[in-house]
């Protein structure tokens, strides 16, 4: 167990959940998929085949699913800043915190 002190306000809980993902990139609003590695209440870090800027705005839907819910697919849209961006293999992973959130009607 790490000696460090941990310094997330609120508990991760590891899930790979389906996040649409927008942001303003040079020649405009860009799109696409990733997954998420872990999510909380106020985070969550992604993995993706972009690049991020740590400071960025990003906006995303978050996808909850009934196996979660117990009801109904959950989608929420959560407007974030990008806080940390990690080089691995395949992908980037990005962490984000999020500032406000929504939950959105109906299915996506």
């Amino acid at each position: 167990m790490s000696t460090e002190m941990e310094r997330r306000a609120s508990r991760r809980f590891m899930m790979s959940l389906p996040v649409q993902v927008r942001y303003e990139g040079t020649a405009g609003r860009v799109e696409h998929r990733a997954v998420t590695r872990d999510v909380s209440f106020r985070g969550l870090y992604f993995l993706a085949d972009t690049g991020y800027q740590a400071g960025s705005p990003i906006e995303f839907i978050l996808t909850l699913p009934r196996e979660i819910t117990m009801a109904g697919d959950v989608h929420i849209r959560c407007y974030a800043q990008v806080v940390r961006v990690e080089e691995h293999d395949a992908a980037r992973g990005v962490a984000a915190r999020i500032d406000r959130y929504e939950f959105l009607p109906g299915p996506m």
